[in-house]
């Protein structure tokens, strides 16, 4: 796989690919994760998907409804592709690295492997308007969007760099906004599987007015 991939359809993506179950991690389209890795079995991964050349980590949740063994919590169906995109050694048997989000994925079924990591076999053809950057931008409620953040930021006596948001384009906006929301599992969940960039801006909105609301009133939060 050639440094700078482009991922223009499905078949542009391995179809097996590394899971990585994180609690709370949501990676989108277009979106940047950082990660600090340290378990063996993830080194080891992050190792292979290099040797490999593909660079392509899956990242998905725990499904908390159905938890399954410790060791081998049950998963979510939908996740997300990425690609590592930046990477450096910490010389303390660390990688402090970069995923840069590609699509989502549907998992078909997860395979019986010697590797230390699970590996899924998955579909990306019922998120093919993932390969479409920007793609419904344009029915986005912006003002709603903004009108929701600038409530939190106030209620959290948090401050953000306007300008830079107000540059942004409605993906981008959208999609880092839902990525550094602290919201509980359920909600990360929820607008990963959006079907659209309008609906997931509409639940970005409505759980944080939720959450304003209970704050407002005095109640337990699912912030975490």
């Amino acid at each position: 796989m050639p440094m700078n991939a482009v991922y223009q359809k499905p078949d542009d993506l391995a179809d097996v690919i590394p899971i990585f179950p994180l609690p709370g991690a949501l990676l989108l389209p277009r979106g940047q994760m950082p990660l600090n890795i340290f378990e063996p079995r993830y080194l080891a991964m992050i190792d292979d998907a290099l040797r490999t050349g593909h660079r392509l980590i899956g990242m998905i949740q725990p499904d908390p409804a159905h938890p399954g063994p410790e060791s081998k919590p049950n998963l979510y169906k939908v996740g997300c592709v990425g690609r590592i995109t930046q990477l450096a050694e910490t010389g303390d048997r660390r990688y402090l690295l970069q995923l840069t989000g590609i699509a989502r994925f549907r998992i078909d079924e997860e395979l019986t492997v010697a590797t230390p990591y699970r590996q899924c076999r998955v579909s990306y053809v019922p998120f093919i308007n993932d390969f479409t950057a920007r793609k419904g931008e344009e029915e986005v409620d912006r003002d709603s969007v903004l009108r929701a953040l600038s409530d939190f930021l106030k209620a959290n006596d948090l401050k953000a760099d306007w300008e830079g948001i107000e540059n942004a384009p409605n993906e981008a906006l959208v999609n880092a906004l839902a990525m550094m929301s602290p919201y509980g599992v359920a909600e990360k969940q929820a607008l990963l599987e959006a079907p659209d960039l309008k609906t997931r801006a509409e639940i970005l909105v409505a759980a944080t007015e939720i959450e304003l609301a209970k704050k407002t009133s005095g109640g337990e939060t699912p912030l975490q």
